[in-house]
């Protein structure tokens, strides 16, 4: 007798979208059948769609040490309370950032302790970090961040052309990825140093969509000489996404990241909203063309890069010295069927392509992100006709602050289930057990 039994949804998954029990044993999947025997536990899930939990590649939880912005509790019960069952934890803002083996091994102890969730680690790719590659992949991390203009932290370095190429190749002999922030140093600097003023206005024109397009530009260029798989975090702009596209279609082994605040909000939306709107690359004047890619098929992943601050960081009517990051790892899966699936017919497949198979797949997870026998129960339950209002008081993660909050949503997240146990149901997390650390299988 399977342990749960998760019956009458409707379940999605690559094969297509139809009514069927799901069996769960010992935290796998064991069928996935219509008229399934009974289970020592069963859940209801008639009305219900159901899809394999959000697979989060990019959050900034900043634990050990600034978990006074966001920590692994907080921001892994936002994320069920989102749909997620698995995130990967960027190495900065943490601190000591991740970049090296010591400090992938004190988080990884961090997390196990705090998290509901499964997790991963990302390392660090900085001009210091390049010798410590190997431990951090021996480690477990999945992959090397790098950011190609400044970072905002200075113990966290951008790295110059010279320090990619040789991350790059690092990489490549590890057989793992690189992950890139694309912006344009000199661009962007020499823009910024030219503001006269911290007006929302000022911001957005202090880095424009060239700045991305021709870091971009450069990332494929070395990923082709090095044979690396790349991967361009939060991609913001049509006109990026489509050298990306370009580059792939050439040989590159190249993924394409966006980001819900990039397909939920405009730049009206940043005057309108002020710095709690303030993130890099900023969100641009229409999404048209970036929805255009989803739809399409060319970007692979969404993931939030869920980055808040304290509040007082985020200082009004000043963007010049505020914060930039979004705080929205509770509203990926919303927006993608609010404005995906009821407003634009994004199918269901796609959504859970997006957020769960593709991760888990591009990140080699093994036995993460299908609804499929022998894999992990990672569900979500969602209801695709309720309607909700997000306010601060249902905000899961350690503020009550995102720019998110007074939007209504056409979907909404009923049950997250994480190996079979149920960590987040109708407004509250429940889990009884912490997440597990997951690495690369090659």
């Amino acid at each position: 007798m399977p342990d749960l039994v998760v019956r009458g949804g409707t379940v999605v998954t690559v094969d297509g979208v139809r009514r069927a029990d799901i069996s769960i044993e010992a935290g796998v999947i064991a069928n996935v059948e219509e008229g399934a025997g009974g289970g020592t536990a069963e859940i209801d899930a008639s009305g219900l769609f159901v899809l394999p939990a959000v697979v989060d590649v990019h959050v900034h939880f900043n634990e050990p040490g600034r978990t006074e912005w966001e920590g692994a509790s907080t921001g892994s019960h936002a994320l069920a309370a989102g749909g997620g069952a698995m995130f990967f934890d960027m190495p900065l803002n943490s601190t000591p950032c991740t970049v090296n083996a010591r400090e992938v091994a004190r988080k990884r102890a961090a997390l196990e302790a705090s998290s509901v969730a499964d997790f991963g680690l990302w390392g660090g790719l900085t001009p210091e970090s390049i010798p410590f590659m190997a431990e951090m992949a021996a480690a477990g991390v999945v992959g090397f961040k790098a950011f190609m203009c400044d970072s905002g932290l200075p113990e966290f370095p951008r790295v110059d052309e010279t320090a990619l190429l040789r991350g790059m190749t690092e990489a490549a002999r590890l057989r793992l990825p690189v992950a890139v922030h694309a912006e344009n140093e000199e661009i962007t600097k020499g823009l910024a140093r030219a503001l006269s003023g911290a007006s929302a206005r000022e911001f957005l024109g202090s880095r424009p969509v060239v700045a991305e397009t021709r870091a971009v530009d450069l990332a494929v260029e070395m990923a082709k000489e090095t044979g690396v798989s790349l991967h361009i975090v939060h991609m913001s702009a049509g006109q990026s996404v489509a050298v990306a596209a370009e580059a792939r279609q050439a040989g590159v082994d190249v993924s394409i990241e966006t980001c819900p605040h990039y397909l939920f909000f405009e730049e009206a939306d940043v005057e309108r909203l002020g710095v709690i709107a303030k993130c890099a690359p900023p969100i641009r004047p229409n999404n048209d063309e970036l929805w255009q890619a989803v739809l399409s098929g060319v970007v692979n992943i969404v993931a939030s890069d869920h980055s808040p601050t304290e509040p007082s960081l985020k200082k009004a009517g000043d963007f010049r010295t505020s914060w930039g990051g979004i705080a929205g790892v509770q509203s990926t899966l919303p927006v993608l069927v609010d404005r995906g699936y009821h407003t634009r017919q994004l199918l269901l497949n796609r959504i859970a392509s997006l957020l769960a198979t593709t991760p888990a797949e591009r990140f080699r997870i093994k036995n993460k992100g299908r609804i499929a026998v022998g894999y992990d129960a990672d569900l979500v339950l969602v209801d695709l006709d309720r309607s909700f209002t997000l306010d601060a008081a249902s905000l899961l993660q350690r503020h009550n602050t995102s720019p998110y909050v007074g939007e209504t949503f056409r979907g909404t997240v009923r049950r997250t289930i994480r190996r079979g146990e149920t960590i987040y149901s109708d407004g509250q997390v429940t889990a009884a057990t912490k997440g597990r650390f997951v690495c690369p299988i090659f």
